[in-house]
């Protein structure tokens, strides 16, 4: 039941003619289609009298603040919303952010593929068409050992492609300490059912033994998958089953079926999803194994991700045995699936810099992040705070570098802590809160920090040298806004 006085409030909301006729609007019909500004008035109208009814706004609407609002949407369709930020968290892969910058390789690969034609599926040798998984094949098979690969557009895709092949209709067996939950709420169990594919669980979430895979081998089962658990541990009193050991199971099962005359062989799958190339010493007790590792193992099929240990951009890559390869190939979800030209481009440039792995700790941006010395990092969080103390206003912070703790985000390693240092901002003059407000939200290129203890934290791991200017910038414009 609306009130008499809510009547009253919704009455003194403007119509959509009178906020298009207001100066503020008409300035942007040079800018912007008339439908446009017509649906920014409406919804910004439209905010304003659902504040009404919810009894969040009791007071009488200035119609100014109506076109401000419309105003504002309108401005937004001329703003990117997909655009660079600078990363000050200390967590290197950030979901949020992006995952893993590109290398400066991968980057300018990108650009020259985008703005002209290019070799997409065309085979110059051959001067026919050609396939757009040999761009990036070859290398893959001479970084991992696998005989094939193929690349699609993320490793959630890749799982589905790879069970909708050689698990739909039969059994696939997977230890119930690998029945995991990873971002977008990706869950093993939905992804299997979704590929019609029979789960069988073995194990206890905490202890799965060899015996336990032996056991549940039936008639139907098609493959022994093995989920790495990217995005937590299991510690203390556990124990899983190694690859080598799973491949021992399915070779034994294998010679069995083919004296038997059976066709149907089972395989031995890891779905690996970080995708680690290099193992690095700051992984320490918590290394994964690399993708090669896997293959060498004994795995007929591994997929993981391109953006995240890799540091390429987003895909989802399987590598193994050749004929499994092919099936996957002529599968309809490979062509729904696949990847466009600028992220073969970008994939193809950075896989060619692991050819020589010192090159690839160099250039590639999320390796370089993961295995930097810490006095280098000390060194820039130092640099970034004599700079704030010689521009910011006197008086206004204390600037100090303290230790942190930078973890390497993307689901991967979750109990590696890296050594860090940040650069931090205490207040004497505004906020710690509206500081990471106005970093975030009133600048062109948002600036994502952390808070703690009442202070603004940027953490020099996640930095690169020639963003220090710009948070140097940022922080004297918001001191700026603060005396305004």
């Amino acid at each position: 039941m609306i009130s008499s006085a809510q009547q009253d409030i919704l009455r003194s909301l403007p119509q959509v003619e009178e906020v298009l006729r207001s100066s503020r609007l008409r300035a942007l019909e040079a800018l912007l289609p008339h439908q446009v500004l017509a649906d920014c008035a409406r919804e910004a109208i439209s905010e304003h009298r659902e504040n009404i009814l919810n009894k969040t706004r009791c007071s009488t609407i200035d119609p100014d603040e109506v076109i401000e609002a419309a105003r504002t949407k309108a401005l937004g369709y001329l703003e990117p919303s997909l655009r660079r930020a600078i990363n000050a968290t200390g967590v290197i892969v950030h979901t949020n952010l992006g995952r893993s910058p590109l290398a400066d390789e991968a980057a300018e690969a990108v650009m020259q593929v985008a703005r002209s034609y290019s070799t997409l599926e065309y085979d110059t040798n051959l001067r026919a068409r050609g396939s757009r998984h040999d761009h990036v094949e070859g290398l893959l098979c001479a970084l991992t050992g696998a005989e094939a690969a193929i690349a699609v557009n993320n490793n959630a895709a890749a799982v589905v492609m790879v069970l909708a092949e050689f698990a739909k209709g039969h059994e696939a067996i997977v230890s119930r300490g690998e029945l995991v939950e990873i971002g977008g709420s990706f869950r093993i169990p939905d992804i299997m059912a979704f590929s019609d594919a029979c789960m069988v669980e073995v194990g206890t979430t905490n202890k799965t033994h060899a015996a336990d895979y032996e056991r549940a081998l039936g008639p139907h089962t098609s493959m022994l998958l093995k989920v790495h658990p990217s995005n937590y541990r299991v510690v203390g009193f556990s124990e899983s089953v190694a690859i080598n050991d799973l491949r021992e199971i399915a070779d034994r099962e294998n010679e069995r079926r083919r004296q038997e005359g059976i066709d149907q062989e089972v395989l031995v799958y890891e779905d690996q999803g970080s995708g680690a190339f290099i193992n690095l010493a700051c992984f320490g007790e918590y290394a994964e194994p690399t993708v090669a590792e896997s293959v060498r193992s004994g795995c007929d099929l591994v997929s993981f991700s391109g953006d995240k240990l890799l540091g390429g951009p987003q895909a989802g890559i399987v590598v193994g045995s050749k004929h499994l390869i092919d099936r996957l190939k002529k599968n309809p979800l490979a062509r729904a699936m696949r990847l466009d030209k600028m992220t073969l481009a970008a994939l193809e440039a950075t896989l060619r810099l692991y050819l020589n792995p010192d090159t690839a700790l160099k250039n590639i941006p999320t390796l370089r992040m993961l295995s930097e010395a810490d006095e280098r990092v000390h060194e820039r969080a130092e640099r970034l705070a004599d700079m704030l103390r010689s521009v910011l206003p006197q008086g206004s912070t204390r600037v100090d570098v303290v230790p942190e703790i930078a973890r390497t985000g993307g689901g991967a390693l979750p109990l590696c802590e890296i050594a860090s240092f940040a650069t931090r901002v205490s207040f004497e003059r505004g906020s710690a809160q509206d500081c990471e407000i106005f970093l975030v939200s009133k600048r062109t290129t948002p600036i994502i920090p952390r808070i703690k203890n009442d202070a603004v934290l940027f953490d020099a791991r996640t930095l690169s040298d020639d963003e220090l200017p710009e948070l140097g910038e940022a922080l004297c414009a918001y001191f700026e806004s603060v005396g305004a």
